[in-house]
């Protein structure tokens, strides 16, 4: 090769654009994954290129963040990932909150919450946080009374008044649209209802306030906390674009804090 054409090369590829780092981020089936999908594009731009890992439930994604197997999750709300991190000992944490999706609880059996009966079944989650989370807005909305000390970790053992006397059970968060057809009412976390066809804003017939303690974020291993790509998605995550998508797509049942 010519002095002429090896200098050409090596100016060419001095030229080249370094090349995106990749990151494996896992999430939810529904809308966690979906507003992954518009984060993609905006954190390409700032050189992250994002594989999104669906998992059909919460159970194993901080495992596997833990491990490595992922480099950072958006699924959970804080009072989840603590909880995880206690009873677990995960060495992870959040770096940046994102989404509330307000939980909502449906029927197929009653229209309206004054016609559900006396002995009635309500399900609700298996998981300490959600389950407690459930309970609360049961109370809530005057179905049940807790122990005033129990706070978000309510769990059945709380419930000191129960006047319809409800047969109150627990579900994997992720079976509860299904038990619809069994139950007189189920508690729905919205990433489930959405893909299940409700509509948190028309079909739930409780439903949170889009203020609450049960904002999501996105979790990282803490010794990577710092490393630069973790500042490029939050950065990517919390843009307008995505902020637009999400108020587009969602119209009100996924409500952003940025």
């Amino acid at each position: 090769m010519s002095r002429f054409l090896l200098a050409a090369a090596l100016v060419a590829g001095l030229a080249a654009p370094a090349a995106a780092e990749a990151i494996k981020v896992g999430a939810t089936a529904g809308p966690h994954s979906q507003i992954l999908e518009a984060v993609k594009p905006v954190a390409k731009k700032a050189g992250l290129d994002i594989t999104i890992v669906e998992f059909t439930d919460y159970a194993i994604q901080n495992e596997a963040l833990a491990s490595g197997d992922l480099d950072a999750n958006s699924f959970q709300h804080q009072p989840y990932l603590d909880a995880q991190v206690q009873d677990r000992g995960y060495k992870i944490e959040s770096v940046a909150k994102t989404v509330v999706f307000p939980m909502g609880f449906y029927s197929k059996k009653i229209k309206n919450i004054g016609e559900l009966p006396d002995g009635a079944t309500v399900a609700i989650q298996n998981d300490p946080t959600n389950g407690g989370r459930a309970l609360l807005l049961l109370q809530e909305s005057g179905l049940i009374k807790l122990k005033p000390e129990a706070g978000l970790k309510a769990t059945l053992i709380d419930v000191v008044e129960n006047p319809k006397k409800l047969k109150l059970i627990e579900l994997d968060a992720a079976q509860l649209p299904r038990s619809l057809d069994d139950v007189a009412l189920a508690a729905v976390n919205t990433n489930y209802a959405v893909p299940a066809g409700l509509n948190p804003n028309t079909d739930s017939l409780i439903r949170e306030k889009t203020t609450s303690p049960y904002m999501n974020v996105i979790a990282v291993a803490s010794a990577r906390k710092n490393e630069p790509w973790v500042a490029k998605l939050i950065a990517a995550y919390r843009s307008p674009e995505v902020k637009d998508f999400i108020d587009k797509t969602f119209k009100g049942v996924v409500v952003t804090d940025w």
